[in-house]
């Protein structure tokens, strides 16, 4: 896989760069017009590599998405000023890409890449026009993007025209994040089993389960919640009551050992309403004295409803064990960065390792190849 260390020269090079704006928003309550960034940990993360290509001269134009219901980007570009430390320009359509190079005014951001008809069907005749900055066709000379960079590591799980398709039109590298992210990952999934404790929780237990599987012959301990728990109690005969369950539950544990010691299940909750919300007191003990005796944790997914006081004790308590374990700590998803930040006692400094991908993490720890980095050549790797 090439890595922008490998570009000889960046000076007056148009590179396309692909960030990680996806974070969580909501609507400013004056009025209920605007957006808020809630949480801005990813794009602070892309602010290296963006730095990295301007102080090496490079002209930079980002492009990046929103959940498609969360509007443009063109109502957050004064925060984003804030977030990043720098003015970004607003580049409303794909034509206007070439016009905004030519009278070049600093870093440029393209409206929610999202919107535009062909991205996340990995059109090859729109990556065509995103390489060629906006016209329709590639010309040689000034026109044109020099280099594409993908700094998206939560996205290289889909097959989209701005993370596949794009590679086939320009010379492409990894960038700063990415590298950072495969290497980190790699790194647990390449630890030696003995001493490795993976914790899996969360709602989404089909992306769940093939982590699961994929480590449970490379880990020594796998400590579970949440809804994946609940699958495998239920599929030991369990009676869960009104408890989230996966109603395939039985499709989505096909080969694996639901009784394999080394998967660890809660053994007392916290229930309200006949549903299990929490782990209990002696789950929490059970798992961090696993925890506190491990060499790596890896740790994606909540044990519980953490958005409600009442029901976040596991989480918060497991979060606890985690920071303070003298491991090396790898932590990510979505859910699980939320969960944290919302626990204010808990410094982040004390992980090792955070990732910025939910199912991209997911996917790579469960073994799966992801389309960005194939894409790139990460598994042509000898």
């Amino acid at each position: 896989m090439k890595t922008i260390f490998d570009i000889p020269d960046l000076k007056n090079k148009k590179v396309l760069l692909r960030v990680d704006f996806d974070v969580p928003i909501k609507k400013l309550e004056v009025g209920g017009r605007g957006l808020e960034i809630v949480e801005g940990f990813r794009i602070k993360k892309q602010k290296e590599m963006i730095d990295w290509l301007v102080e090496r001269g490079a002209k930079v134009v980002m492009i990046a998405h929103l959940h498609e219901d969360d509007g443009s980007f063109g109502e957050l570009i004064p925060q984003l000023l804030i977030l990043l430390g720098r003015e970004v320009g607003f580049i409303k359509k794909v034509e206007d890409i070439e016009g905004y190079l030519a009278n070049y005014p600093g870093v440029g951001l393209l409206d929610n890449i999202r919107n535009f008809p062909g991205e996340k069907e990995n059109d090859p005749e729109f990556a065509k026009r995103l390489a060629a900055a906006g016209s329709p066709e590639l010309v040689e000379g000034s026109k044109g993007f020099d280099i594409y960079v993908n700094n998206d590591f939560a996205v290289s799980h889909r097959n989209h025209a701005s993370v596949s398709a794009i590679t086939e039109f320009l010379p492409s590298y990894a960038g700063l994040l990415v590298k950072e992210e495969v290497t980190g990952l790699q790194k647990a999934i390449d630890s030696p089993k003995a001493g490795k404790v993976v914790i899996i929780g969360g709602a989404k237990a089909e992306t769940k389960v093939p982590v699961i599987k994929n480590f449970v012959g490379k880990a020594e301990l796998i400590l579970l919640g949440g809804v994946v728990a609940n699958d495998v109690l239920k599929a030991r005969g369990q009676d869960m009551g009104d408890s989230v369950v996966d109603e395939n539950y039985q499709e989505l544990l096909v080969g694996l050992d639901i009784n394999d010691p080394r998967l660890l299940v809660p053994e007392d909750f916290v229930v309200f309403d006949n549903k299990i919300l929490d782990i209990g007191e002696k789950t929490i003990q059970k798992y961090a004295d696993a925890v506190s005796r491990a060499s790596v944790v890896i740790w994606n997914g909540p044990m519980g409803l953490f958005e409600s006081s009442s029901f976040a004790t596991g989480t918060q308590k497991i979060a606890e064990a985690v920071a303070e374990s003298v491991a090396y700590k790898i932590i990510g998803g979505g859910d699980t960065m939320a969960a944290i930040s919302k626990f204010r006692n808990i410094d982040m400094s004390k992980f090792n390792f955070i990732s910025t991908g939910g199912g991209a993490m997911l996917a790579f720890l469960a073994g799966n190849k992801l389309s960005g980095l194939e894409a790139l050549g990460y598994y042509n790797r000898e």
